[in-house]
């Protein structure tokens, strides 16, 4: 997807490539987190990988580093979003708003 949007929009504003990277290929990159987590150092490397390729489209970006760059941009790093939406996902089992047998997490 970040390949496409390399090689079919000539406009490398912030304006034009954010929307773009937030709506074709975050959502890929975030895919199922909550199930599938990514503990591994070399698979969050590859993961916001993208991310930093993404940054690295934006005009005028060239020139700062990577957390410069999402601060510039707006944007958290991915492991950021990963653990707000773990910390979601246990707010909603823990007050309920799943049904979940609450055995499944008790000590036996």
């Amino acid at each position: 997807m970040l390949r496409m949007i390399k090689h079919n929009f000539i406009d490398r504003s912030k304006e034009t490539i954010i929307p773009l990277y937030k709506s074709l290929v975050r959502p890929h990159l975030e895919y199922c987190c909550q199930i599938w987590r990514s503990y591994y150092k070399k698979d969050i490397k590859l993961i916001e990988g993208e991310q930093r390729r993404a940054t690295k489209l934006v005009a005028g970006m060239q020139d700062f580093n990577y957390n410069d760059k999402l601060k510039m941009l707006g944007l958290q790093r991915l492991e950021e979003r990963r653990m707000r939406s773990d910390l979601i996902e246990t707010f909603k089992i823990v007050n309920r708003k799943y049904d979940i047998n609450p055995e499944f997490f008790s000590a036996r």
